[in-house]
């Protein structure tokens, strides 16, 4: 190769590598122009977040009242143990479940749980392992804070219910939002997380909206491994509104103890101010204590607690009030009666019907307790006369029942400010299944069953107590409610911050339009002097009168579980009474139900009758000796339906 031919070689190699070297340099400026110039306030502001955290800070609960100031509902202050998300993203938090486990109680399934729901969180979010935090917990925790960065201890509102279980199915409790919740649209709008607390039963989910405060934050600085290093910044919690309920918790206790007194300890008390439809009581036995599912989820003996409440076969969890459906026995006469009149199949003038001491329809006789005659409405309200309202069922026929129905509307919920409320089940409910069964024919033995609240018509309780205690107000249908107060709360931060929280604005229960059930005052008249002879005319539930100073007018009622012969134990009769006081101007009016105890007379109306007495003296029990008076009434025979 000649020397000419390697020198121009030489040039071009070197003129090919300076052009590729200016080219590459080209490229790396223009880069680094694009980060540091386009993009440098982006990157900047990344690095800021890599060092600062926002940690929230979770709001208490507002505190329920009762409607005379008692605290029925409460939080407090817990320490927490946490697990932060930060420090673990680059080890295996698994491999350290058993060290979680031995150092702080907690079983590893639980952990395991945890954490891989911690997963599925934004970074730095904390979820909290263990709630109740002891001293012991506490310390071991700051003495291996350099070997597990990711634990730390928090203190928090945590919900306490000091009363137990009284009033836990109107209260309810509160738990960690489930990932069902979280799927839901109407969640996710609200912003909710993994870990939020919300209300879930009772009153604590139906107003757990106002309820539920609004969270604060700490804007801190932290190392390389997550640690707190100084805080910046920090907000408040905005606790939640107050809430006042109708309850009076005197009147409460008095109507449980009757509970518990119970044959069998199963049933349900409800009263309410038949004026306006405020609750005052509502008892159902038995209850749970709504503090096991707040504090004892993460531990063995409260999940075998809660565990425990769900397979009790007493169903402690289920809330008889509003989601029991039982035959009304003879309670269902007073329906029947105002329904009969509207209808004009009885009149005002002339309310006689045959009781032949029963009714015989095909080859089926269908008794009555007694012979009464052909008594008037009022007598036979009084003395419960089964034959009387047989005569009148096939009088009204299933249009007449299902004219009642939607009169009293019985066919919807009562609208009663709780969740998950049954509606009752009626003629017009079992319509087409009876109808299916006899070739399209409503017959008239299902009339005459349907007639004394059997077989076809089982209701809830509080359905019950408000039709029934319409009559002492005119017919009016006011809706049962226990809001009687939210109480305005304070705004957090300053107004021109963009930290700032209205206030919210109190509020008392808004009455939805008012229904009526329209009779005549004659109408309304003769059904209520039924209702006052019951008590105080040598009816049926005569041994519970109070005398002239506070009538009571209310009907009793025995309801038959299962067919003659076989009702024994868990298949006795129901036993019922409700009414209201004073009869002609009442104040309160109350419904027992007590779970296959027998005559309503009997076990239900010296239950009811506890409870008036009660609210006479202000709320304090009955005396004894006014106990002892009913057990000695019961035992001399007086009339049993």
């Amino acid at each position: 190769m000649k020397l000419h031919d390697y020198s121009q070689n030489l040039y071009l190699r070197i003129g090919t590598i300076q052009v590729i070297a200016f080219i590459l340099l080209a490229v790396l400026g223009i880069r680094l122009y694009h980060l540091q110039i386009n993009k440098g306030s982006d990157y900047e502001e990344r690095a800021e977040n890599q060092r600062i955290r926002i940690i929230r800070i979770p709001a208490p609960r507002g505190a329920i009242f009762d409607r005379k100031g008692n605290l029925l509902v409460d939080s407090r202050s817990t320490y927490n143990v946490t697990l932060t998300h930060e420090p673990i993203k680059d080890v295996k938090a698994e491999n350290r479940i058993e060290e979680y486990a031995n150092g702080l109680g907690i079983e590893t399934e639980f952990l395991r749980d945890r954490i891989n729901l911690l997963k599925k969180r934004p970074d730095y979010e904390t979820m909290v392992i263990k709630e109740n935090a002891t001293l012991r917990d506490i310390t071991w925790v700051e003495t291996h804070s350099l070997e597990y960065p990711e634990l730390g201890i928090q203190l928090q509102p945590q919900r306490y219910y000091p009363l137990g279980e009284t009033l836990a199915h109107v209260i309810g409790y509160v738990g960690e939002i489930s990932p069902k919740h979280l799927e839901k649209p109407e969640y996710q709008e609200k912003g909710f997380r993994p870990g939020d607390i919300i209300g879930k039963g009772g009153v604590e989910q139906n107003y757990d909206e106002f309820l539920r405060g609004t969270p604060g934050y700490r804007k801190v600085i932290v190392d390389s491994r997550g640690r707190i290093q100084s805080e910046i910044e920090s907000v408040p919690p905005q606790a939640g509104q107050d809430l006042v309920l109708t309850i009076d918790l005197d009147l409460q206790r008095a109507a449980e103890q009757e509970l518990r007194d119970s044959a069998t300890n199963r049933g349900s008390i409800i009263a309410t101010d038949p004026r306006n439809g405020e609750i005052l009581v509502m008892a159902s036995a038995p209850s749970f204590d709504p503090n096991v599912f707040v504090q004892g989820s993460a531990t063995t003996e409260g999940r075998a607690q809660i565990a425990a409440y769900w397979q009790n076969e007493e169903r402690p969890l289920y809330n008889r009030a509003i989601q029991g459906r039982y035959p009304p026995g003879s309670t269902w006469k007073i329906p029947m009666s105002v329904a009969g009149l509207k209808q004009n199949k009885i009149t005002v003038a002339s309310s006689n019907l045959l009781c032949g001491g029963g009714i015989r329809i095909g080859n089926k006789f269908t008794r009555c307790m007694g012979s009464h005659g052909t008594p008037p409405l009022k007598y036979a309200i009084s003395k419960s006369c089964d034959g009387y309202y047989y005569r009148l069922g096939l009088k009204m026929g299933i249009e007449g029942f299902v004219d009642l129905v939607e009169d009293f509307e019985y066919d919807k919920r009562t609208g009663v400010d709780l969740p998950n409320e049954k509606i009752s089940r009626t003629p017009k409910y079992y319509r087409k299944i009876v109808e299916k069964r006899y070739g399209g024919k409503w017959i008239d033995i299902e009339s005459v069953f349907a007639s004394i609240g059997q077989v076809t018509v089982d209701v809830t309780p509080i359905s019950m107590l408000r039709a029934v205690s319409s009559v002492g107000v005119g017919g009016k249908l006011y809706v049962p409610h226990l809001l009687k107060e939210f109480k305005p709360s304070a705004a957090i931060g300053e107004k021109r911050a963009s930290n700032y929280v209205e206030g919210r604005e109190g509020f008392t229960y808004k009455h939805p339009e008012l229904r009526t059930v329209e009779m005549t005052p004659e109408q309304n008249k003769l059904v209520l002097d039924g209702m006052w002879a019951v008590v105080n005319g040598g009816g049926t539930a005569s041994r519970i009168s109070m005398g002239t100073d506070f009538p009571i007018a209310g009907k009793t009622g025995t309801a038959q579980v299962t067919e003659l012969g076989k009702d024994r134990g868990r298949l006795k009769d129901h036993a019922w009474f409700v009414g209201f006081a004073p009869a002609y101007n009442p104040e309160i009016a109350v419904i027992a139900i007590i779970e296959n105890a027998g005559f309503g007379g009997t076990h239900a109306a010296p239950a009811v009758k506890n409870v008036f007495q009660a609210y006479v003296n202000g709320g304090s029990p009955p005396p004894v000796e006014d106990e002892e008076k009913n057990v000695a009434a019961s035992e001399n025979g007086v009339p049993q339906n």
